[in-house]
Formats: structure tokens, sequence, C-alpha cells
């Protein structure tokens, strides 16, 4: 519940505080006292756009706070904490700053948000109507939504259920044209995947394979020359000839060395790694005879190894930059033919799914059909019952629930018809209902949606515009009721109306010089009678509207007393 919103430096109004408390609260007050900025005031706490023209002249900003108790809002609490706010004794302070320049900065339990955070904290905790509302009204949405409303839990469960399955069937139908639109395409990449992985299994190549046939190529084609290196190598390292060669020289020296190595340990050392070097060129020179024993020339060899190395270097000039990558390649791209080719399966798989769905779809749609059905039958019984008790007694609000193409809200349009005379045909609203006649229609299904709906606050913003006599005397019990089990704020320049509040605050207006003031004042019992004096007949000392004016809230106290 909102229990106070301060206001300062807000279009007329240049610093007003406006205390509320559960029940009906009204205000009124002279055309142009400013009556509108508190719904102005309300719509900035919700989110709403902000409009530097609603500064007051001459000053830098303007700003609005509300105090909301958060006793029994467990939502609204978790969703202030989630922003960074904090909730202090029960009560969290919303705010909203509009400087002259346009710029706006909002705030949620002392934490600085983002404007659409604020939107998403504050919106569940108000429902305005205004004029606006009552057009509003006229869409098929939100004659839809209403109904939806008022269905309750067990009919949103069937909703839910709906979305979900038709949210389900519309995923499964367009992957199934993609799939089936594309089937062409895959055929094509299919085929062409088939004619690489058959060259790649022509060739059989095994990881490596052409880096080793690279070094095989180079060695069979220079063998002659790496024989005849090695030899003379062989020849340097020990020689077979009598020439000096390197075992022989080492040895020489480690001999000389070994000669005197009993007289320095130094000399000693040199000698054994002499001996080690001598040990090392003897194998090394087997090695390399060896290595030039094995050397020969094979001219088959190297046409079929210059053969396979081709066929090799074929594939990776198509499928990657080695043989390894051809056959990453390959392995990717069986695994991809797989599911190319089950293309066809997948398309009946899809088929068989979009089928079950839309049998699924189309008895969800039944269900809830049937529940809307149901509920309209119940609604336009109360709305009809609530129309007479606003003066309208023989009219009759009918809601209409036809079946159309399935789609995501349902597979039904539901219309909202009135006959607002006794004999005449159910017509449309948008057709068949005035201006007044809508603002009695739209607050017979609030006061008809009240136990359904969440909201703990209601603003009407001038609703009861076009209204007057006896159905402004029932406008006025009807949000009395409706203030039962709702905070209920209301903007009126009915008498009738205001004479049914538990709070009546004045629009004060104020002559300063140059530049009207507007403040907010909460009525005492004498106040109330001046005010709706004047509303009565533009007089606060006239003995007859006086009189009017106490004849007015008696009846109003009668009338909330026996209710």
């Amino acid at each position: 519940m909102i229990e106070e919103i301060r206001i300062g430096q807000l279009g007329v109004i240049d610093a007003s505080v406006l205390e509320l408390g559960p029940g009906l609260t009204v205000i009124t007050g002279e055309t142009g006292a400013g009556k509108t900025m508190v719904v102005t005031a309300l719509g900035l706490l919700l989110g709403g756009r902000a409009d530097s023209g609603a500064v007051r002249t001459g000053a830098k900003q303007a700003r609005v706070e509300g105090v909301v108790r958060a006793d029994g809002l467990a939502a609204f609490a978790a969703a202030v904490e989630d922003a960074g706010g904090e909730v202090e004794d029960g009560v969290v302070v919303l705010a909203r700053n509009v400087s002259a320049e346009g710029r706006s900065r909002a705030f949620v339990g002392g934490a600085s948000v983002p404007v659409a955070r604020l939107t998403e904290v504050a919106e569940p905790l108000v429902a305005v109507h205004g004029q606006s509302d009552q057009h509003r009204l006229l869409l098929p949405k939100a004659q839809r939504d209403a109904l939806d409303r008022f269905g309750g839990a067990s009919l949103a469960k069937l909703l839910a259920a709906y979305t979900s399955v038709y949210d389900a069937l519309s995923a499964t139908t367009r992957e199934l044209a993609e799939v089936t639109a594309s089937a062409r395409e895959r055929a094509r990449e299919a085929d062409l995947l088939r004619f690489g992985l058959g060259e790649v299994e022509a060739v059989t190549p095994e990881p490596g394979e052409d880096d080793a046939l690279a070094a095989e190529e180079s060695r069979l084609g220079f063998a002659d020359t790496l024989r005849t290196a090695a030899e003379q190598a062989r020849e340097a390292l020990s020689s077979e000839t009598g020439n000096p060669d390197a075992l022989a020289t080492t040895s020489a020296a480690r001999g000389f060395l070994e000669q005197v190595r009993e007289h320095d340990p130094e000399a000693a050392g040199l000698a054994d790694r002499l001996a080690e070097i001598t040990y090392l060129v003897s194998d090394v020179a087997a090695d390399v005879a060896s290595y030039a024993d094995r050397l020969e020339t094979d001219p088959a060899r190297l046409a079929a190894v210059s053969e396979r190395r081709a066929a090799l270097t074929a594939l990776t000039r198509k499928y990657g930059e080695s043989i390894d990558d051809v056959l990453a390649w390959a392995e990717r791209s069986a695994t991809r033919l797989l599911d190319l080719d089950g293309t066809d399966e997948r398309i009946a798989e899809l088929t068989a799914e979009r089928d079950r769905l839309t049998a699924e779809r189309d008895a969800a749609a039944r269900a809830l059909s049937a529940a809307r059905a149901k509920a309209a039958t119940k609604l336009s019984k109360q709305v009809s019952a609530e129309l007479t008790q606003l003066a309208m007694p023989h009219a009759r609000l009918t809601i209409s629930v036809t079946p159309i193409e399935p789609a995501s809200h349902g597979a039904d349009d539901v219309q909202l018809l009135l006959a607002a005379n006794a004999g005449s045909e159910p017509r449309p609203l948008s057709k068949g209902a005035s201006g007044g006649e809508l603002s009695r229609v739209m607050l017979a299904l609030e006061v008809a949606l009240a136990g359904t709906s969440p909201v703990p606050t209601f603003v009407f913003d001038e609703v009861d515009a076009g209204i007057g006599g006896a159905a402004a005397v029932e406008v006025g019990r009807r949000l009395a009721a409706l203030a039962r089990s709702a905070q209920v704020l209301v903007v009126t320049h009915l008498p009738q109306v205001a004479a049914y509040a538990d709070r009546h605050v004045l629009v004060q207006k104020s002559r300063d010089g140059s530049v009207t003031t507007s403040g907010l004042a909460v009525l005492d019992d004498a106040a109330r009678e001046r005010e709706l004096s004047r509303m009565l007949a533009g007089l606060t000392d006239s003995e007859t509207a006086l009189a009017h004016a106490r004849e007015l809230l008696e009846h109003a106290s009668s009338a909330r007393a026996e209710a």
C-alpha cells in the first residue's frame, strides 16, 4: 500500500505531501488547480516517461517520492532487494528526479537504478485507469486479458500449458520447413562428401606417411652421393689402406699420455678422455661403414615412392595441408555425411512430432476455450449486475468467446458486447457504447475483477467523465465497494463520488503575484461540506448547497454502513 506521496516542483505544485491510507481517497479541486499532477507524479514513480515540461517554471528539477508499505508484498520486497535497495522497517521509498533539461534519475529503496528497473519494481503495485483506458478496453487483447484475469489460477494454468505446446509446435514447424527447404542443398553436399571420401579411401593414407615418403625419396634420389660421402667419412675415421686417420691419431695421443700418467693426475685424466674418444671414433667408424653398406641404388623403389607421393599430394591439394589434416577432414566429413544421409529420417521424425504437437495443441486449446466460456458466463452476470447498480438497470454485458485459428494466446476471439437498453441487441463496445457507458463498464469490470487482481492500489483519473445524476451516486458506491478490498485513489469532479471517500484531499490553488501554486490538504468534515457545495453549485457559503452536501455525505455514510 502507498502511504505517502511527496511532490516537489512538479507543474503547478510547489511542494506538497499527499498522505494516503486504506480505503477510498478522492482528490478534488477547481479546474487547473493541478489535480492531474497527482496522477502525473504517480506515473513518474511507476517509471513513466519523463517530460521536462512538467518541471515547475523556474525550478531546476522536479522530484517525486513515494513511501510504500511492503507488508504482505513479498514479491515487491524481493524485487527491491534485487535492485540493490533496502526495505527499512517494512517501508520502501521510491523516488524520481526530472531535470529541466529532461534528464531523469530513479531510486528504489535508496539505490540509484535505471528507469526501466524502477518500472519493473513499481508497476505491479498500481493499476492506473484514465479516460484513455476506456479506449484501451475496446482492444481485443484488453478484453481477452480481462477475461483471463477473472478466470484465475485454473485458467492461467491452462493458458500456460497451451502456450508451452504452441511454442513447441511453432519451433518444430519452423525446423521442418528449414530441413525440407534445404533437402536439395543437403543432397548436393552429401554427393560432394561421398566423392571426397572415395578419393581418400582409394589412396588409404597413413598418419605421417607424407613426411616419411619425402625423406625416403630424398635418400633414394641421392644414394650414390650419400654412399661416396659415407665411404670417405669411414676412411677418414678408420682407414683400410693405411692412410692417416682419426682413430690412429687419437690412439697415438692416448699412448703418449699413458706413458706419463703416473707422474701427474691431470695427465692421467686426459689419457682417460682420449680413451673414451678412441672408443667413440671406433663405434662411429663402424656405424658409418654399416650405413654405406646399406645404401643401394633402387630405381624401382624410387619410382614407387614418387608415385605414392604424387597420390598423397593430390589429396593435400584438396582436403588439407598435410596427410594428418586430410585424415581429420575425412573423419569430420564421415560424421557430417551420416547427418546428411539422415535428412529423410529427420523429416519423418519432425513430421510425426508436428502431428503429435498439433493434436496436443488442439486439445489444450479446447480445454482453454471451455474454461474461458465458463468464465465468460460468470463474468457477464457479475458485470451486468454491477451495471444495474451503476444506474444502467436494463444493460446486459455479454462476453462472446468464438473459435479462431490457433494463435499464441489461444484459439478464441474474446469480445465484450453491450446491450445498453432493454430489447436492444448486444453490440461490440466500440460500436454500441457512449463515453459514460464505457466508464461504467470499465468500473464494473474492475469491481468484478477486484478479487482476482494482485494489484494493491487502483487509481482512477476522471473515469467518471460523462456521468451524472443517479449514475454518479452509484459510481461512488461501487468505488467504495472496490476500496473494501484494495486501496483506491480517485481524481473526480463529481460530488456524488467524492461523498463516498474515506479521505478527501483538496488541491488548493493560490496566487502569489504572477506565480500560481497548488497544495494538497486533507479535509475535515466541515471543509468537506464546503468543497462538496462548491462542486454542486459553485458556492461554498450557500446554505442550500451546504444542506445538499450534508445530505450527500449522510446518504453515502448510510450506504456504506449497509454494504
